[in-house]
């Protein structure tokens, strides 16, 4: 069953990839475009104003051309990015189904969806925002990376402890009162993490706050359509899986 889970949970990805892939085309290309141009036009480039060379440099032969990275590229990384997610998705799923609550495989998906999301995404985001092109330092971006993921990684353990915590809680104090004192731990603790780790802020005070604000709703967009599709996508899927297995006669040697 779990091989079954797997493929269905890739597929499941592919799919909310190639949708999202159509959503940051259509909203997020855009504001990208904007903030290109003004990278190459070397008013808002801050690795040229650090003597680097910006797009506009002319001295950067350009590899792929832009009308291939918004489209066949823009594909394959979010294409590849969903197939990953989709995997361990499933994984996910096949540890918690059954396990944490007694739910529907289709409700069981959509409420691992929104749980990932959230604590994979969405909180994240909130402390270390996407850039669009054209905003931040060349000579920062290996910490402003390094920041980001510790942060993700971070929010990761805390909603896992958070899981197998209000699942303990859950066995004393009852369902809800557990979920909700695993999620008040977790947004505790996330909330100091947040105060303690440092500010990136390299926004360049003249850069349009339109671009920026269109830029990140898109990124954040993204992520909410392939999560939303991959958890009603797999839990369609992941029931029809359950299903068959439940129909499926058993073995002669276990009659």
């Amino acid at each position: 069953m779990m091989r079954n889970l797997l493929v269905r949970g890739m597929l499941a990805g592919l799919i909310a990839g190639v949708l999202a892939t159509l959503f940051a085309y259509f909203f997020g290309e855009p504001s990208v475009n904007v903030a290109i141009g003004l990278e190459e036009s070397g008013g808002h480039s801050h690795a040229t104003a650090e003597g680097g060379h910006g797009h506009g440099g002319g001295e950067d032969e350009e590899l792929v051309s832009r009308g291939v990275q918004s489209t066949v590229g823009l594909l394959t990384g979010i294409g590849a990015y969903g197939i990953a997610i989709g995997g361990l998705f499933a994984v996910a799923f096949a540890f918690l189904h059954g396990r944490v609550g007694t739910l529907r495989p289709r409700l069981t998906s959509a409420l691992l969806a929104a749980g990932a999301f959230a604590v994979v995404v969405l909180v994240p985001f909130l402390k270390y925002p996407a850039n669009p092109p054209a905003v931040g330092s060349a000579g920062t971006i290996g910490d402003r990376t390094a920041l980001y993921f510790g942060f993700a990684a971070l929010s990761l353990v805390a909603g896992i402890a958070a899981v197998v915590g209000g699942r303990g809680l859950a066995d004393r104090f009852g369902a809800w009162w557990g979920g909700l004192l695993g999620m008040g731990g977790y947004i505790v603790v996330m909330a100091v993490c947040a105060a303690l780790l440092p500010v990136v802020d390299e926004v360049p005070a003249e850069f349009p706050g339109s671009t920026l604000w269109t830029f990140r709703t898109a990124a954040l967009g993204t992520q909410l359509v392939l999560w939303s599709a991959l958890g009603l996508t797999f839990g369609a899927f992941a029931e029809r899986v359950l299903r068959e297995r439940a129909k499926a006669p058993a073995p002669a040697g276990q009659r």
